[in-house]
């Protein structure tokens, strides 16, 4: 299994997402993927530089370790062709190096252009939609489309890597799997279920990769990591059905107000015990995912993670899996 490292946009500014980056690499981990928000989940966080811009400085300042969107949603505050037209910029820039992690959205980020939020059904719709505006491009046509939800007047990408982009696609149902099975190059969950790659596999989707993603809060304080997760993490214990839903971090954190340190503890591996941070990746193994990327929760501990990883955690779990 590869281990990635999150370059997670909500809780850092962008020289600090590169920075940390490039660290990353120099500690070995496999590859990285970047978090495409507006808002940050909770104001907590305190952070949401535009992501791509962030990709573009760290394809520069890095040399080996793949980049990647986690995830970008292209029917909404972006339209297709503009994504198409970044991705390829990023693959050349980043020499082949860059993947496109795509995704149906969440009301937080997309609802900032006033077209309303629509329902899970036409979020799909539009996603598969946006995938073929995306591929056509990316090979190179000239395109014109009209389409249920998007027009398309002649574009054309002029300058395209040799190496085509690959595609993600994230589920978390049947339906988003299927979706993924038939359209993407690899898939993208945050939940380590065997049902979701099977339901992908079914479609299309066997021998793809499958890449995971795992909040964990390394501090040698295990109280002061645990208060630390919860502090900026609660959110996550909603899932994605209702976390794609809410509008705003003052909605997160309404919706959060009854979650205690102890509730997201228990999902979150805290502290710095390496044998609990490996137990905390072990079920994505076991569902069959090929490479997870853990996410360090607060960004002014971004350091001391990186050290640790390189010295102990990235061996272990080299070693474990």
């Amino acid at each position: 299994m590869d281990i990635g490292y999150t370059m997670m946009t909500e809780q850092a500014g962008p020289r600090e997402l590169v920075r940390h980056v490039v660290a990353a690499e120099e500690a070995g981990f496999d590859f990285s993927v970047t978090s495409d928000h507006y808002f940050p989940w909770l104001e907590e966080q305190g952070h949401s530089p535009y992501a791509w811009a962030v990709l573009g400085a760290a394809a520069q300042a890095t040399s080996r370790i793949p980049l990647m969107t986690y995830v970008t949603c292209p029917t909404t505050r972006y339209h297709p062709v503009v994504v198409a037209q970044k991705a390829a910029t990023l693959q050349l820039l980043s020499e082949g190096r860059f993947r496109l992690g795509l995704g149906s959205g969440e009301n937080l980020n997309e609802h900032v252009v006033g077209w309303g939020w629509p329902s899970p059904s036409v979020r799909l719709e539009k996603l598969e939609e946006a995938v073929a505006i995306i591929r056509a491009l990316f090979e190179g046509k000239e395109l014109t489309h009209h389409g249920s939800h998007f027009d398309v007047d002649r574009a054309r990408l002029w300058d395209l890597p040799d190496t085509l982009v690959p595609i993600g696609i994230a589920v978390s149902g049947p339906t988003s799997c299927a979706l993924a099975g038939r359209l993407a190059d690899l898939v993208v969950a945050t939940e380590p279920k065997r049902e979701l790659l099977d339901a992908f596999d079914r479609s299309g989707g066997a021998g793809k990769p499958r890449v995971g993603q795992l909040p964990v809060c390394y501090d040698p304080d295990r109280p002061a990591a645990v208060r630390r997760a919860h502090e900026q993490f609660r959110w996550s214990v909603g899932g994605w059905r209702v976390n794609a839903e809410l509008p705003h971090p003052v909605s997160f954190a309404g919706a959060t107000d009854l979650v205690s340190p102890e509730d997201v503890a228990g999902s979150v591996p805290c502290g710095s015990d390496v044998a609990e941070f490996v137990e905390a990746v072990r079920p994505f193994a076991e569902a069959g995912f090929t490479e997870v990327a853990l996410v360090q929760i607060g960004g002014d501990h971004q350091d001391a993670f990186l050290t640790w990883a390189q010295k102990e955690l990235l061996p272990a779990l080299r070693n474990a899996f």
